[in-house]
């Protein structure tokens, strides 16, 4: 495999109030430690940068995220992601119409995948345009992942699905979180293995097909944490 020519496709976590975001989250806070007579910044005089940093990994920016995210129970994604590489195949899709939403259906997933059983699935959408690198989801209704498609991802064996949307599911659904659960299958028998990876962003440049994806994640004992999937050349 060629290491040399990574694709990053995730979004910073940066204190920019006009970075991307989703569910109504404050901007990413760091900020020096003080007290006692020591600020933790070098340009106020302190001797290192020493910095607090209060984020929300589902709202600030490129995230993973286990079944954890919809169970009572506090499973980890530190503790359900063992592995990290994955062949990883790239859809684009365009959402289809349904009076106010966006929906990415079933027939366009099958008619992209085909006969295509990757370990991990990344949906780009269009349009991808680059305010996608600096956009407020919040209260904007994004385009979202039908049920019968994200249970069709479950059952052809995708284990990481990847997508450039602030969630699976739509904005204000009441709760139900069909495609979470669907793709989890929970509470049946939960997929503890299974992730969701949200807010990505793939430049246009970058061509439908096979990859292999690093699926870096940040070891926070939590439901979700800061990721950074990376979309290496296929060795084929």
């Amino acid at each position: 495999m060629d290491l040399q020519n990574g694709i990053d496709i995730s979004l910073p976590y940066t204190a920019d109030p006009n970075a991307t975001s989703a569910w109504y989250v404050s901007p990413v806070r760091i900020e020096p430690v003080r007290g006692n007579g020591f600020v933790g910044s070098v340009k106020e005089g302190g001797s290192v940068n020493f910095r607090d940093v209060t984020l929300n990994p589902h709202g600030n920016g490129t995230h993973t995220e286990c079944v954890g995210h919809i169970a009572p129970e506090c499973f980890s994604i530190n503790q359900c992601l063992k592995r990290w590489f994955f062949d990883a195949l790239l859809v684009t899709i365009n959402p289809e119409i349904r009076d106010e939403d966006r929906v990415i259906s079933l027939w366009q997933l099958q008619k992209e995948v085909d006969d295509q059983r990757p370990e991990a699935l990344i949906i780009r959408t269009l349009p991808n345009d680059p305010s996608k690198l600096h956009r407020n989801y919040s209260n904007s209704n994004p385009a979202y992942l039908d049920e019968s498609a994200a249970r069709w991802i479950k059952e052809i064996g995708v284990d990481h699905l990847l997508l450039d949307l602030p969630s699976v599911d739509r904005e204000v659904d009441g709760g139900i979180l069909a495609a979470h659960r669907a793709f989890w299958n929970y509470p049946e028998d939960p997929r503890m293995e299974a992730t969701i990876t949200e807010l990505v962003y793939v430049p246009s440049s970058v061509s439908d097909g096979l990859y292999r994806l690093n699926l870096q994640v940040a070891p926070l004992e939590n439901d979700a944490a800061p990721s950074r999937p990376v979309l290496f050349p296929h060795p084929t």
